[in-house]
């Protein structure tokens, strides 16, 4: 049964993530806030007007870095406690309040890069000569030389910026405060419904009558929600439209890549080679998957269901340590450390409470160490999703020591990687501890319905119908809440074919996920797992030589590009080959758990 969600303040703490490491006490907070506007005023009145040499340069962006350290702080501290709690009216308030703040404190400090842009050349690169920590920074201001704006233009937009990104905060408290699902009836029991307890228990629930009951009044609570929904994401992708233009890209779409530096034959071929190729192999797992259950058809609502529902292991919080620990302590004692700090100093937000946000996410404020949410179902299947976050938390942890802040991000492209990396490692330390016919195929298993089917499946299939929106976009049309499910439901049909049931809710899926609101960031997860997925064979078979690598491709941030990282550990991404060799990698995967699946019947 599952269980009522309780508010944030009837919680276990001890189950809680620890924000006073950022800031003791709210004093503390409100006098940061004072320094930010403070060093944000400092740096106008110094600098303004004046940097037209390479001297002033390197001075004015010393002391930006140290703004950027601390708005990092500040914004990190704010976001993080309403993402726990999207009811709480204080943190929000706080949350709108720094918010306006630093819209201010962007537009005064617009006149940096508006004015490195207006020097020749050949100072951005004295600058670069006399100062290695800056030299990031720099290639990308000369690099964005193009696209810039007049500088009081730029000026507007960094002051707007707070309304710009309204959107995604619409969208956010219309899903997770306003939505109330309530409960759902089947065969005259009560059952209730959130966000959180449809995606992370009733969509996995073994039985039918209550997974697709669930399934239906979820749908029905968010079709009451599409046309604002629909009318928040027009506004988003009419935004990102009327930016591209205005800074000279031919479309919405190269001007969203440009930021991850990446063209757009690494986009489309990560979605088409997809579409294609990995189409018939998850269709021969749903086939599976209705084999097992003896469902008469398999429909949309179904895809979520485990091949071996009676086998999977409870598991507290307290005894995944021993699992995630075994499972990365091939990445060394200094990663180790990242872990047993994360247990130890309350990094992570395992509890689940009402207004918290769904999903699981990772943030690494610079300067003072990860913060993972996720909400802790006692299932095994936890145990790869906070590997996963650890990835990220390991990622920026050593970026963070080697890298200044200009240089800890990597493109979006490759953000994915080091986090899926460790799902990878997690499963081969499951197969590689037990001989049992029956784990194997439920870590097997978990690997394609967990790992590859929510980055190769659930984002991909995002990504493709994104794709389609900004076509429509592009050519100058909109999009409404009709035609978002139109396409939303042709993806569907044309990925899964006749081997699933498109029913009816399923079209609403793109109501579900914040991706939109990032960019082309969906894409990126199948991207980043391409990568993972080539280094862990890489470790499998060569090694300490293969970790060496991947270590250092962690340290360098966001000092190369996705190309060039990935190169650095061992995948060339330039090429069709790495992403074919891992759908055929998927494909066996699915072959070993059908071959299991005969053995064990």
């Amino acid at each position: 049964m599952i269980k009522a969600i309780p508010n944030r303040k009837d919680v276990d703490t001890k189950f809680t993530w620890d924000l006073s490491t950022i800031f003791k006490t709210e004093e503390e907070f409100q006098q940061s806030v004072k320094e930010l506007e403070i060093l944000g005023k400092e740096i106008e009145r110094e600098y303004k007007g004046k940097l037209n040499n390479s001297n002033a340069i390197n001075s004015c962006l010393d002391k930006l870095k140290i703004v950027d350290k601390l708005g990092n702080l500040l914004g990190s501290y704010s976001y993080l406690a309403v993402a726990v709690d999207q009811t709480n009216g204080k943190n929000l308030g706080r949350q709108a309040r720094l918010s306006n703040i630093m819209s201010d404190l962007s537009s005064r400090l617009s006149f940096i890069d508006s004015e490195i842009i207006e020097v020749d050349e050949k100072v951005i690169k004295e600058a670069i000569s006399k100062s290695e920590e800056n030299r990031g920074y720099l290639e990308d201001i000369a690099r964005r030389k193009k696209h810039a704006l007049h500088p009081e233009v730029e000026k507007v937009l960094s002051s707007l910026s707070n309304t710009l990104d309204a959107p995604y905060k619409i969208y956010n408290t219309a899903k997770l405060a306003d939505m109330d699902f309530g409960t759902f009836t089947v065969d005259g029991k009560e059952y209730p419904l959130s966000f959180v307890s449809f995606e992370g228990q009733w969509e996995y629930e073994r039985d039918t009558s209550l997974r697709r009951g669930a399934f239906e009044a979820f749908s029905k609570k968010l079709r009451e929600y599409e046309h604002t929904m629909a009318g928040t994401y027009q506004t988003q992708v009419q935004k990102e439209k009327t930016m591209a233009n205005l800074r000279g890209f031919d479309s919405v779409i190269d001007s969203l890549l440009f930021s991850q530096k990446v063209d757009r034959d690494l986009y489309n071929r990560q979605i088409d080679l997809i579409m294609e190729h990995l189409a018939p192999h998850m269709r021969k797992y749903a086939k599976l998957l209705q084999r097992i259950h003896g469902l008469e058809e398999m429909t949309f609502a179904d895809l979520k269901i485990d091949v071996d529902p009676d086998f999977e292991p409870g598991i507290s919080v307290e005894e995944s340590k021993n699992y995630i620990r075994g499972a990365l302590s091939v990445l060394g004692e200094d990663y180790l450390e990242v872990v047993d700090r994360a247990y130890d100093e309350r990094w992570i937000d395992f509890v689940q409470n009402k207004g918290k946000s769904t999903g699981a996410f990772c943030a690494s404020p610079y300067g003072a160490h990860p913060f993972i949410l996720i909400s802790w179902t006692e299932k095994m299947r936890e145990v790869f999703v906070l590997a996963h976050e650890l990835g990220h938390a390991g990622h920026f942890y050593l970026a963070q020591q080697n890298q200044n802040i200009f240089n800890t991000r990597p493109s979006t492209y490759f953000v994915e990687a080091p986090s899926t990396m460790n799902e990878m490692l997690m499963a081969n330390y499951l197969m590689k501890n037990t001989d049992d016919k029956r784990m194997k195929r439920w870590v097997l298993s978990s690997i394609i319905s967990r790992t590859y089917y929510h980055n190769f499946v659930t984002h991909l299939l995002e990504a493709h119908y994104q794709r389609e929106v900004y076509k429509i976009i592009d050519e100058g049309g909109s999009v409404q809440a009709d035609k978002l499910n139109e396409l939303k439901k042709a993806t569907l049909e044309k990925f899964w074919g006749d081997a699933v049931k498109i029913n009816n809710g399923a079209e609403l899926t793109w109501m579900r996920q914040p991706h939109y609101y990032m960019g082309l960031y969906p894409y990126t997860y199948s991207a980043g797992l391409t990568i993972a997925t080539e280094v862990s064979k890489r470790i499998l078979n060569e090694g300490q030589s293969a970790l060496n690598d991947w270590k250092e491709v962690l340290k360098a941030g966001g000092t190369k590009t996705p190309v060039e990282l990935a190169k650095m550990a061992g995948v060339d991404i330039s090429t069709d080959k790495p992403l074919l060799n891992t759908i055929e990698h998927i494909g066996n995967i699915i072959d070993e758990i059908i071959k299991l699946t005969d053995e064990l019947e």
